[in-house]
Order: structure tokens, then sequence, then C-alpha cells
């Protein structure tokens, strides 16, 4: 069966940087797909903190020139196909994310290689939101800190989309997780997700509450965020440890002497997205959406991306 393809969409995009306000709907034809790329029909797509330096210019992402299409992950229905796709068929349920950009819209068409069958056990609505950050938690934990059943690990920026992610994955491959969120509603999330110990980073004595958990010192760190306590956080990694934070999080964590530090990108690669869907697959899983919006309300939700939130925030995306 034909599955009917529109010759036009909607989609959230900018004709120039500025404020949230330059995200406007747009009419836009549909994306090509041309070789070894796949034409997903989104329901769904994840707004990264990072989105608003792209729409300010800050930060080049993606295709040059305008309109642009903003957003790196979401989910949805594969409807086409390109000449030498073999790892997505039409029909399948999958998510995606891709460096390139694109969507914040009904449509998009991305690399095979950038596209992985959406676990059975997340709603599309979640699987929106998992792309860019569930690469990202597992690349830091398994490839970065090459985290070990039994080790301690401290998780700074827990309660954020990265970060709540982080916790599961964690929990998953048998690690002690301390999990220092933000907030009273931040602390009970990643309480919830299975973290052993959880602080509230603004209010609460870090520094004590990881003596508490891990008196002889934390075997590794994952940084997804910033915040006034993160130096002395970091003074309690033992001689030897590891910390990794992706490249963005501002000013640069760093370490005592004797403390690896790594920074890296979460890049897509199919083997990086199997190893995440296992993980994922081995229990129940959640990905935390702090609030949906529609495409036309793309601008309002970049104005609440600086707002506090839980996890990440999401389009619902309604196609023809």
């Amino acid at each position: 069966m034909e599955t009917y393809i529109p010759e036009t969409m909607k989609a959230a995009a900018i004709d120039r940087y500025g404020g949230p306000d330059v995200l406007q709907l747009h009419e836009l034809p549909m994306p090509r797909v041309s070789s070894k790329k796949v034409l997903i029909r989104l329901e769904s797509a994840g707004i990264g903190v990072w989105d608003a330096d792209v729409r300010s210019g800050e930060f080049e992402f993606g295709k040059s020139g305008f309109p642009k299409v903003l957003g790196n992950d979401g989910s949805g229905t594969v409807v086409a196909v390109g000449k030498g796709v073999t790892r997505s068929k039409v029909g399948d349920r999958v998510y995606a994310y891709s460096v390139e950009g694109g969507f914040y819209a009904q449509y998009v068409a991305v690399k095979q290689d950038d596209v992985a069958l959406a676990p059975a056990n997340l709603p599309t609505e979640e699987a929106g939101a998992l792309g860019a950050d569930g690469v990202t938690a597992l690349i830091g934990l398994e490839d970065k800190l090459k985290i070990r059943r039994g080790e301690s690990l401290l998780i700074f920026g827990a309660s954020g989309g990265i970060g709540h992610m982080a916790v599961q994955l964690a929990k998953r491959v048998g690690v002690r997780v301390l999990a220092v969120a933000s907030g009273k509603d931040g602390v009970e999330l990643v309480s919830r997700l299975g973290a052993d110990a959880a602080v509230d980073g603004r209010r609460e004595d870090v520094a004590s509450a990881i003596r508490e958990h891990a008196g002889e010192g934390l075997d590794a760190a994952l940084v997804v965020a910033s915040g006034k306590e993160l130096e002395r956080v970091l003074a309690a990694m033992k001689k030897g440890g590891r910390i990794a934070y992706p490249n963005g999080v501002e000013p640069e964590p760093k370490g005592p002497p004797g403390v690896k530090t790594i920074a890296y990108d979460g890049v897509p690669k199919p083997e990086v997205f199997k190893r995440l869907n296992a993980l994922i697959a081995a229990g129940p899983f959640h990905v935390e959406l702090g609030k949906t919006y529609g495409l036309d309300d793309a601008a309002r939700a970049h104005q609440d991306l600086g707002q506090h939130h839980l996890g990440k925030l999401a389009l619902r995306i309604h196609a023809h």
C-alpha cells in the first residue's frame, strides 16, 4: 500500500537569528529522500537546551541558510526510503537523532544510520525525546567513563534530559548512583528512577551527601550541568577517578590532580543505538517530558527552555 506523502509540510523554522520570537510556523517543501535516507512522519520531537544557541546564531548546526528548521531528534513512522536503505522499511516505528537538524516539522529526512527502531516499551511521544540525550548519556557512561558494576558514580545535573536517562542506564549496569538534581521535584524524579542517593544541588550540602554515599571517594562522575557547587563536589573524586562531560557544559568541569577529565560529543551510530535499545528493553524505562507543545507553540517552548523544568521539553506533532 502506497503511503500518501504531501508536497508541503508545516515546520517551526527561523528566517533569521534572534530570540524565541523568530521561531515561526512555515509551510515548507517536503524534504527529499535521497539515497541512503529515510523519510519519517514525525509525531514527537525533542527540544534540546542547545537549540536556543542554534536559534540565536551562537552555534552553527545542520544545513546553512534560511529558512532553518531546528531540532535534532524525534520519533514517528517511516513513510519512504531512499535507494540503498537496508536498516529501515516503510511502516517502522522509529526514533532518530541527526546533527543535521530539521525535526521541528511534520516530516524529516535523515541518514539511515541516524535512525533506530523505537523501543517497544517506550510510547512514541517519549521516544521523540530519547535520541540525542540517550545517546549522549550512554556514550558518556560506557565509552568515556567505562563504568563497571559496583563502582560509585556521581551524576551532576541528574534531573535534566541527559541526566535522568543516565541515572537509569547506570543502574542497568549495576553502578551505585549519587544524583545531584535540581529542586525538590528533581530529587523526587531521580529517586523514583532508581538513584541510590539524591540531593538538591541548589539547597543541600552535596559534599556531606557524597561522604555518606561514597566515603572512600567517587570512582566516576558524569557532569551534564554546571553549578557553583560543582568544584567542591568534584574534590571528592578518588585518585585515578574519571570525569566526563558533553561539550557545551560551561564552565568546563575541572577535577583535582590525579583525576582524568574527558570532554566528548554524543554522536549517533547504529552500534550505539543498538546498545541503547538493549539497555532500555531490559526493564521499565522512562523519558521525562517536562512539558509538551504544539508546532505552532515552538516560540513559547523556547521561552520556557531557560525556566526550571525536569527531563526534556518536547513538541507534539500532528502530520497531515
